[in-house]
């Protein structure tokens, strides 16, 4: 599946205008903006969640979502933008997609806006360093540069925790570009989602992970706000992946193991626990 960069505001063809924040409810028809696609709002790279390999995005919400496309019978169609429009719900104000999928951790303030499906991977934040570095946690950073990531909450957590640890804070506008500022040395450590940096350890030589936060979080996929038809089928989907077994493949895949016991599993929608 090739990433669409850019959509028209109105979509060609439909055979009529679809709200995508107009109220529905679990077991309504599910309405899509385009017939035969499910529109999915993704930011690029979040590997291995979404990210480019040979000339497509693939991952592991890539996979999850296709799922949903499956049971829909139609074909899953990725936009790239930008992380703040999809937390902040511009993307469906905008009426650029169906849903988003982007390792988007659910949380007060987004859930304000938007509505959730179940949770469907668990999270918690840490640091990124150089290897061999001497910095192991935030109290090593006093006068000292910590990488974020914008629009997200291991942002929210830094900028939370600066005062007491003494350190500044710089924005990248996505993952690879802050994995970069640790391996130049712009910044003394970066901070963003466990699972992503975990992963970026095991795949580059010169980064490793330091600590890890306990911040209790749980990615979910976003939809418009009373878009309650197709949240639910989302939760269907993903309930019976779980139950077959599709789930566990999917998750083997890209982090090469089974996932832990109850990962995912709870439920919670609209947790305030502060992923990405």
């Amino acid at each position: 599946m090739l990433p669409v960069l850019a959509l028209a505001a109105t979509a060609a063809g439909c055979a009529e205008e679809v709200d995508t924040a107009g109220d529905t409810q679990a077991g309504d028809k599910v309405e899509l903006l385009n017939d035969g696609e499910l529109i999915v709002c993704t930011h690029l790279p979040y590997e291995p969640f979404q990210f480019h390999e040979g000339g497509e995005t693939v991952g592991f919400d890539v996979d999850l979502v296709d799922l949903v496309a499956e049971d829909l019978g139609v074909e899953q169609k990725l936009v790239d933008t930008s992380f703040e429009g999809i937390e902040t719900a511009q993307v469906f104000e905008a009426g650029d997609c169906d849903l988003a999928a982007a390792a988007i951790t659910i949380n007060e303030g987004r859930d304000s806006v938007m509505d959730f499906s179940q949770g469907y991977f668990d999270a918690d934040q840490a640091l990124l360093v150089k290897s061999g570095s001497d910095v192991d946690g935030l109290d090593d950073l006093d006068g000292k540069v910590l990488g974020v990531q914008q629009g997200t909450t291991g942002e929210q957590y830094a900028t939370e925790n600066k005062g007491k640890y003494g350190y500044q804070t710089r924005q990248y506008e996505d993952l690879a570009l802050l994995q970069q500022g640790v391996q130049n040395g712009a910044v003394a450590a970066g901070i963003n989602d466990n699972s992503v940096l975990l992963y970026a350890s095991k795949e580059k030589q010169d980064v490793e992970v330091s600590t890890e936060f306990d911040t209790g979080e749980q990615y979910g996929i976003a939809v418009a706000d009373g878009n309650g038809a197709l949240q639910a089928k989302v939760d269907e989907v993903f309930d019976a992946a779980k139950q077959d077994g599709r789930y566990d493949e999917i998750y083997e895949r890209w982090f090469g193991e089974a996932p832990p016991s109850g990962s995912g599993d709870n439920g919670s929608e609209g947790s305030d626990e502060s992923g990405k």
